[in-house]
């Protein structure tokens, strides 16, 4: 996952969070948390980048519309993301009390 650019683990994120996703489904939620138009030749490309990289799967509803969900090793890498983040996070927390 540390080869993933912010914008791609975002992507990772939206797509866990969700029931296969399809694209533009994945865009409103991005242009909602970003509160700024994603533009399709940013959006395709980065969700093509986490494909190659197995850590989501692309199906076919139609001949028009592609739905995405997150792989085994896709989770895996949240959730060791997840664990990383939090050793920081919680570190914060434990801090301020």
């Amino acid at each position: 996952m540390y080869d993933l650019t912010a914008f791609q683990r975002d992507v990772l994120y939206m797509i866990a969070g969700q029931d296969e996703p399809h694209g533009l489904a994945i865009k409103d939620e991005l242009e909602e948390y970003y509160e700024t138009e994603i533009h399709h030749g940013r959006l395709y490309p980065n969700l093509d980048e986490v494909v190659d990289k197995g850590l989501v799967e692309k199906g076919e509803l139609d001949k028009r519309t592609n739905y995405y969900t997150i792989t085994a090793r896709g989770q895996r890498e949240l959730e060791a993301r997840r664990e990383w983040e939090n050793q920081y996070v919680e570190s914060l927390t434990s801090s301020a009390e």
